[in-house]
């Protein structure tokens, strides 16, 4: 018996130690070199190309504060954490940094002094990219001017707060290496399938999470609740919720550069990424995404929530909702919900409002909508918000009726739901 209990004891201590020694260690890739730059214009323009189609600036720089000099804070499940300063400040920011440092940071998720980061900093798609972007970005950094704003101590809750732990998470749910092409796919298929899941990093947002913040499925855009923003990023893979499979090319594009289409409007975050990042896509590459998130296969979509009333009171809420709807939204989005594209986003066959998650209609009420002001869509038209002349019951009532008119069948909303979004932040 004591040889047993022994033995379990060197298990609990080895297999850990083990684990942290591997990780530690192991770094592949680290002796991929940098390619010789003929160009360093062009190398520092593409740079600038690539940080704003990764939306950097989201993360890395706080409302109000100097480009890329860190400070914002993003809320976690787990607590706060700041982006770092990436302006080449030799004390407060990255001024001291090598390639080589950046390649680490991005390709393995560490930092220049082997710290694991966290995972918030999406390593997990960026080790996708290959070496020669990963310079070029940092390349663009290092033109940046030098801001002196030190980074603020990530707010994190025990134990979570203990780096060393990452080391675990890291085993489960991270396998660093570069994209490798499809051969039986095209070149333009391949770009597009390397811009999502590398330096777009769509799956960090389109994908669902488990309990500790790990990808479930990698890469397989199947939607999520981001808990950051309080907004349900949809599933690009289903059909049934808003999926892109029967949408055309054109109106996929057109969404990713201007944030308005024939089939939708970018809102919420989304909307900020495409003001702030999307909208510069070139031609090509946008065309390349758009032809890459076709092709990804269908998906069951996650299942609808249920009705929360009883037959006849369902009919008194969608009555009330009609009425509001009547009242509010008709002058826009038209009474069978044909709405006036791409100003006005159509409602009936709208896949997005009828989802199982229905957070994103009820921000949408209660907030407004203001698609981004992008060089194609320079004066956007947006939807007032409701919040201060609805109820939680009547912006329940209303979303309820969207959800289950013009041959949408989803669940009935509560007004409690709706309480929880009154007030949140727009993102």
């Amino acid at each position: 018996m004591k040889r047993l209990l022994l033995a379990i004891l060197a298990l609990i201590i080895l297999v850990p130690a083990a684990i942290l020694g591997y990780q530690i260690l192991h770094e592949p890739g680290s002796d991929i070199p940098s390619a010789p730059v003929a160009d360093a214009a062009a190398q520092v323009a593409r740079g600038a190309y690539l940080a704003r189609l990764g939306d950097c600036m989201a993360c890395h720089t706080a409302r109000g504060g100097e480009p890329y000099a860190g400070g914002r804070a993003i809320a976690t499940p787990f607590g706060n954490i700041y982006g770092p300063n990436l302006t080449p400040h030799a004390q407060a920011g990255i001024g001291e940094w090598r390639a080589d440092d950046f390649w680490r940071a991005m390709h393995n998720g560490k930092s220049k002094n082997g710290e694991f980061l966290y995972p918030a900093f999406p390593y997990t798609n960026f080790t996708r990219m290959t070496r020669a972007d990963t310079d070029a970005i940092f390349a663009y950094l290092r033109t940046l001017a030098p801001v002196n704003q030190p980074n603020r101590a990530h707010e994190l809750r025990f134990p979570y707060n203990q780096r060393l732990l990452l080391a675990g998470w890291r085993t489960l749910y991270f396998n660093p290496g570069q994209y490798v092409a499809e051969s039986t796919k095209a070149a333009e298929w391949n770009r597009g399938a390397y811009l999502v899941q590398g330096v777009g990093h769509c799956s960090a947002c389109h994908t669902s999470r488990t309990t500790l913040g790990g990808i479930q499925e990698k890469f397989d855009l199947a939607g999520s609740l981001i808990p950051v923003q309080n907004w349900y990023a949809p599933a690009l893979t289903s059909d049934t919720e808003a999926g892109l499979g029967n949408w055309e090319a054109q109106h996929i594009v057109d969404l990713l550069k201007t944030g308005v289409s024939m089939r939708g409007t970018a809102s919420g975050p989304m909307a900020e990424v495409v003001g702030q990042s999307l909208q510069y896509l070139s031609d090509a590459d946008a065309s390349a995404i758009a032809g890459y998130l076709k092709s990804l296969p269908k998906t069951a979509a996650p299942p609808k929530t249920q009705a929360i009333a009883s037959a006849a009171d369902s009919e008194l809420v969608l009555k009330l909702g009609a009425r509001i709807y009547e009242k509010h939204c008709v002058d826009c989005h038209g009474a069978s919900g044909q709405g006036h594209p791409p100003a006005y986003p159509p409602l009936a066959g709208n896949h997005a409002l009828a989802m199982h998650s229905a957070v994103n209609p009820i921000r949408m009420v209660l907030n407004g909508g203001y698609p981004p002001n992008t060089e194609g869509n320079p004066r956007p038209y947006g939807m007032p918000p409701f919040a201060h002349e609805l109820t939680d019951a009547e912006v329940a009532a209303v979303v309820s009726y969207m959800r289950n008119a013009w041959g949408h069948r989803a669940g009935l909303v509560s007004p409690v739901e709706v309480g929880r979004y009154r007030g949140t932040p727009l993102y």
